[in-house]
């Protein structure tokens, strides 16, 4: 019996993490990377070279293979219609990759569903943000509806007159999406995992890790607590029930992250608001590599198969992951011998990209009986990674620790 076959758009990071999980599992994978010297190309014996809009290479990538899935959402959907029209089987597939596409989309269906949400209007022109501003309050958060990531394409406005370049650059029948600029006291995020097959009555199988929070530094995620600290657990059960409502109201099959901001009520309450989805492994949940039974790549993996999912429970009270964005260091792996001996329990995951200021090129995990003392040994690993010098501060030691929209 050959080796079923997991066709992966994308040769980042993500596809890399990929990699161990598939030959654990007797899985191949053949991935469409962007170029020779890809993060993914580096561990992947079949990465053929290709854009991720180019039909012609997608046709040749799905060839013989079981399944299609994704590292990135941007993938047009009208090509991916049509290779599901071929046969192959799409994961997610068009019509539900499209809400973590397009973000207007995206708010318009979980409104819909009932999912909380901040107020939101699609706007056209500087009119229309204007009204949208004078009605909920300025400042106001604009964000371009498709391709932003990691803090692009995301502003925070005053006036209509700060966006009039956006709205000046959209064509007809385009939008801007306008929100609230929610008060919220910190990002959490919740990873769910959905198959076809299984669950009640035959819906899918839907398995969540424990909700986390995130750490931001100039919108990228910088550190990753699990589980969220403090969290109720009654707050951690309504993120994950929004989550498998999400995953299940948009049909998702593969791992979804849902990113929320947890705002204060009154009484110490407190009210989840959904920000951003990714239909995809994603930052939140590197930590469960090594902190949880089942990786949320192994998981991708399975669900896309249509195969049983694994267990989500911790291996460890708790997980902090820390990223490398950017080193001082030509080659952070340098630091290896000085890391390797002062910090045994550090796991260490890079990515083998070449070295650029703030980009993701690692990530460490620490787990351990304290959420405390893992943060510590995390960041401290990163710090030699990343060479900084005596004195360096660190995310999370200031302000940046609740960093606003």
């Amino acid at each position: 019996m050959g080796a079923p076959v997991v066709a992966v758009v994308g040769g980042g990071q993500l596809a890399r993490m990929m990699q161990p999980p598939a030959v654990a599992l007797g899985v191949h994978l053949r991935v469409l990377v962007e170029s020779a010297t890809a993060a993914t190309a580096q561990v992947a014996p079949d990465a053929p070279v290709g854009a991720a809009a180019d039909e012609r290479a997608l046709r040749e990538l799905v060839a013989g293979a079981d399944v299609l899935t994704f590292e990135h959402e941007h993938v047009p959907g009208d090509v991916l219609r049509r290779l599901q029209a071929t046969g192959v089987p799409v994961r997610p597939g068009p019509d539900a990759l499209v809400h973590a596409q397009d973000k207007i989309v995206m708010r318009r269906r979980l409104t819909e569903l009932g999912v909380p949400c901040p107020a939101w209007a699609a706007v056209t022109d500087a009119d229309e943000l204007t009204a949208f501003g004078e009605e909920t309050g300025w400042p106001v958060v604009v964000k371009t509806a498709r391709g932003g990531y990691d803090g692009k394409g995301v502003r925070v406005v005053t006036s209509a007159d700060q966006a009039a370049d956006w709205l000046a650059a959209l064509e007809p029948g385009q939008a801007l999406l306008a929100e609230e600029h929610v008060p919220f006291t910190r990002e959490l995020a919740v990873l769910v995992a959905r198959r076809p097959s299984g669950g009640p009555g035959g819906g899918g199988e839907v398995r969540a890790w424990p909700v986390v929070q995130t750490i931001q530094a100039d919108g990228v995620c910088a550190e990753v607590l699990a589980p969220a600290p403090g969290l109720p657990p009654e707050t951690a059960d309504r993120a994950q029930a929004i989550g498998e409502r999400i995953a299940t109201g948009l049909g998702v099959t593969g791992v979804l992250a849902v990113e929320l901001f947890e705002v204060a009520g009154p009484g110490g309450d407190s009210r989840l608001v959904v920000n951003e989805l990714a239909m995809r492994p994603h930052n939140s949940g590197h930590w469960t590599i090594d902190g949880a039974v089942t990786s949320q790549f192994e998981q991708h993996l399975r669900a896309v198969l249509d195969l049983p999912l694994g267990e989500t429970t911790p291996t460890a009270p708790h997980a902090v992951m820390v990223n490398l964005l950017g080193s001082a260091r030509p080659e952070p792996r340098a630091a290896y011998p000085e890391l390797m001996e002062q910090f045994p329990s550090a796991k260490v995951h890079l990515y083998g990209k070449e070295v650029r200021p703030g980009r993701k090129l690692g990530h460490v995990t620490v787990t351990g009986p304290d959420s405390a003392a893992a943060r510590k040994t995390a960041r401290a690993a990163v710090a030699l990674l990343r060479g900084d010098g005596p004195g360096a501060a660190q995310v999370g030691d200031d302000d940046r620790d609740r960093v606003d929209r």
